[in-house]
């Protein structure tokens, strides 16, 4: 490596030395621990042709690349979140050596006490409400020959059905949505996600954060599967527990 520089995961508090034991950073690099005023960074080196400002400009384009440091970052995030609380850095936070890791703890390290205190004995769960798929409507050419006025009517009809089964949706999402938060202990909405995301043809009416007790999970998924048998009418799906990266955000410049 000709010019390496330190790769900063993720900020933890009390982690073991040997809690990362068998772990890896981004291409197999060795994980040490950076310490500075109670708080430790997470680093390995890579190397700055790559990871540095102009690689990384053309690099945050190459879908492949980012997927691989995507998978990469969050494997780490994931180690350290086992045996510690964990604040996941953003994707490919760069600094030249230890002597710049220390310098970012110490800028940083209020607002990271708060959010180590924040997610400490907590993990995140995921829930995405989607309206349910409807048979097709008959297609228009069905009204009857001749019948304009028919024709419009039925229209409007089929318009304010389509209405009214919105909102009907977006209450039934929202009914979910309020009582996740019975369990949890901090929840964010977030913006629905676009299909091409998604990777599913029925719209996005609620897309949930929750942040919920670690000891506290099964109960979360419990009330997960209440609401869905008890919401045929929409598709609820849910993913974690996970390391509380959307209660994790740290302002970082």
């Amino acid at each position: 490596m000709a010019d390496p520089g330190r790769y900063v995961y993720a900020v933890v508090r009390g982690l073991a030395p040997d809690a990362l034991d068998g772990a890896t950073g981004l291409d197999g690099g060795r994980l040490e621990l950076v310490s500075h005023r109670g708080l430790t960074a997470v680093v390995s080196s890579v190397d700055l042709e790559e990871y540095g400002e102009a690689g990384l400009r053309a690099n945050l384009e190459d879908l492949g690349w980012l997927e691989r440091v995507a998978r990469g970052h969050d494997a780490v995030v994931q180690a350290a979140a086992a045996g510690a609380p964990t604040a996941p850095l953003r994707l490919a936070t760069i600094c030249l050596d230890d002597a710049g890791v220390v310098e970012r703890l110490d800028a940083w390290h209020d607002e990271l006490e708060e959010v180590l205190d924040r997610v400490a004995d907590r993990v995140e769960w995921s829930v995405k409400v989607y309206a349910a798929r409807r048979p097709d409507a008959p297609p228009s050419g069905s009204a009857p020959a001749g019948s304009g006025a028919a024709y419009l009517q039925r229209k409007q009809a089929e318009a304010r059905a389509a209405r009214a089964e919105e909102t009907t949706s977006l209450l039934l999402a929202d009914e979910v949505h309020q009582r996740l938060v019975g369990v949890s202990v901090a929840s964010r909405r977030l913006a629905a996600q676009d299909p091409r995301l998604t990777g599913r043809a029925e719209r996005m009416l609620h897309n949930g954060a929750y942040l919920v007790a670690a000891d506290d999970s099964d109960r979360f998924a419990a009330a997960i599967d209440e609401i869905v048998a008890g919401n045929p009418d929409v598709i609820v799906e849910h993913e974690g527990p996970w390391p509380p990266y959307s209660f994790a955000t740290l302002e970082q410049s």
